[in-house]
C-alpha cells in the first residue's frame, strides 16, 4: 500500500502480544486481526502491550492483517 492509497481504519484492542512485533487484536466489529508496527511506532519506540486501544490500518475491509498506526 502506498501513500497515495488509503486503508480502512478501524478501533480495536489489542489482546495477545507475538514475536516479531505481531499483534492480535480484536476490532470493535468482533473481527480479529493480525497486525504489526507501523514505521513512524518502531522509530519513536512507542510500545504496546495487551490491553492497549489502537487505530489498525488495512488494505481493505475484509482483510485479516494490518498495522497498528496509533495507541490511545
Amino acid at each position: 500500500m502506498t501513500r497515495e492509497q488509503k486503508g480502512v481504519k478501524a478501533e480495536g484492542m489489542v489482546f495477545e502480544a507475538l514475536p516479531g512485533l505481531l499483534f492480535r487484536v480484536r476490532l470493535d466489529d468482533g473481527k480479529e486481526v493480525l497486525a504489526h508496527l507501523a514505521g513512524k511506532m518502531k522509530i519513536n519506540y512507542i510500545r504496546v502491550i495487551p490491553g492497549d486501544r489502537v487505530i489498525v490500518e488495512m488494505p481493505s475491509a475484509e482483510d485479516r492483517r494490518g498495522r497498528i498506526v496509533r495507541r490511545f
